[in-house]
């Protein structure tokens, strides 16, 4: 499976998830590929910390040379960071993958944003259509703010998206493991940031945890 996590906004941290995420996968003893096709290289940074602290499992990270077919093919489970500061790797990217997964943070202007990808990516030349995901990262933990749930109501109208109801909250946790190159659920196992990204893991890959 070959899964590009991303958004036309910045700032909906992708990178974060990403990491999570293959951590999470490593752990799983899944062949993983990871590649960073941002030019911002966040998620590189962040590999190359862990790497420096000597954590397990030890990951690599591959750069827009990795956006062939067959390499990304050769894995059990491709991840690939992409960002709009290269427009070309982008499209390169979903035209090669089976799903894109778009963390939306609980605003307009990022169902605006997620709008505009799925327009953007219906213009693509793909054999196959591409499968749309898209989810609540960042979300607001208090319940009494309702930009959170009006978010989720206004992705789950748009067409074309497969909106899935785990959802991240911001967090410390996040931004705290992320600078230590941590995973959150390594970081802090039970905590409630750990026990969000097991659901929203969980939903992603099924076939992992059944």
């Amino acid at each position: 499976m070959i899964t590009i996590i991303g958004s036309l906004k910045g700032g909906s941290g992708k990178s974060t998830l990403v990491f999570n995420l293959a951590v999470w996968l490593a752990l799983a003893e899944t062949r993983l590929l990871l590649v960073d096709a941002d030019p911002q290289a966040t998620l590189t940074d962040v590999v190359g910390v862990r790497g420096e602290e000597g954590f397990q499992p030890v990951l690599s990270v591959l750069g827009k040379e990795a956006l062939d077919p067959e390499y990304l093919r050769s894995a059990d489970e491709s991840l690939i960071d992409v960002g709009t500061a290269d427009m070309d790797s982008l499209r390169l990217a979903l035209s090669l993958a089976d799903r894109l997964l778009i963390p939306v943070p609980p605003s307009q202007a990022d169902v605006w944003s997620t709008q505009r990808f799925i327009r953007m990516i219906a213009e693509l030349e793909r054999a196959q259509p591409l499968e749309i995901i898209a989810f609540i990262n960042r979300g607001d933990t208090h319940h009494g703010v309702q930009e959170t749930q009006e978010t989720a109501a206004a992705l789950v109208s748009l067409p074309g998206l497969r909106f899935i109801k785990p959802r991240l909250s911001q967090r410390t946790v996040f931004r705290r493991s992320f600078s230590e190159g941590l995973a959150v659920f390594e970081l802090e196992p039970r905590g409630k940031g750990a026990r969000e990204f097991m659901g929203l893991a969980a939903a992603l890959y099924p076939h992992l945890v059944g």
